[in-house]
């Protein structure tokens, strides 16, 4: 890894902030998504949420220039739930959503725990979510048209998110937990071998202060030994099912 990378590592995950999130509920148009996710990269949130019951979710990479490397993604079955997972992590949830109780975006304190919400593109907030989150927020504007694309409206708010926890120094020092950190570091140095464990059931193996492996050998020893009970475990399972369709045939 070169010098100018390990550095831009470090950097982004110092600025991380684990305690502003954004919550989908069914935004299901890959390039907003993918546009939501761009930007919350941007201004440094490190895991989103989406409401996605119907098949497993993930970032298309090609649509979010990069950025799906850099984000998590947690998927809840129903906005209720996701609601209910986030403020029991001690946050606020906040809706991007035109109601008489909705406040100008500006005038809430974005550096509190938060997690902002937005809405499906045909219908918006739910009621379900309406009634669940703690403030709905408000994008003044002045043409005939009442509301911003949803990727739009999450980039206008999570700047002003932004500017509230830059002047505030939140971004001066690293606020994720020590685990969380380490683990995102091991995986953005080692992307390959993090494919590797995960494939195998592996531990990360340790790595040293710039992101290299201590033990290069010993991982290669682990992997190829995990590899080795990969293989024979399928075709034992291979034989298992050979038998068992002779038999009832």
């Amino acid at each position: 890894m070169t010098p100018e990378r390990y550095q831009r590592i470090r950097e982004t995950l110092d600025k991380r902030q684990p305690d502003l999130t954004v919550i989908t509920d069914e935004v299901y148009k890959p390039h907003n998504l993918a546009a939501i996710a761009r930007t919350c990269d941007a201004v440094g949130i490190p895991k989103i949420h989406c409401v996605w019951p119907r098949d497993e979710f993930r970032l298309r990479s090609s649509s979010t220039a990069g950025s799906s490397e850099w984000i998590e993604v947690q998927t809840h079955a129903d906005i209720a739930t996701g609601i209910h997972a986030l403020k029991a992590q001690g946050m606020k949830v906040v809706a991007a959503h035109l109601t008489d109780r909705a406040i100008n975006y500006r005038d809430y304190d974005f550096t509190q725990p938060t997690a902002l919400l937005m809405g499906t593109e045909k219908e918006g907030v739910s009621d379900i979510a309406s009634e669940l989150c703690d403030e709905h927020l408000v994008i003044p504007m002045q043409g005939m048209v009442r509301s911003f694309n949803v990727s739009v409206a999450a980039a206008i708010i999570l700047n002003e998110a932004h500017y509230q926890r830059e002047a505030a120094h939140m971004y001066d020092e690293s606020r994720m937990d020590r685990e969380w950190y380490q683990r995102l570091f091991f995986e953005w140095c080692q992307p390959q071998i993090t494919k590797l464990c995960k494939q195998h059931g592996l531990a990360y193996p340790a790595i040293r202060e710039d992101g290299e492996l201590e033990d290069p050998q010993g991982f290669s020893a682990m992997y190829n030994a995990a590899r080795r009970q990969t293989q024979k475990t399928r075709s034992e399972e291979r034989r298992v099912g050979k038998e068992c369709r002779s038999r009832w045939s």
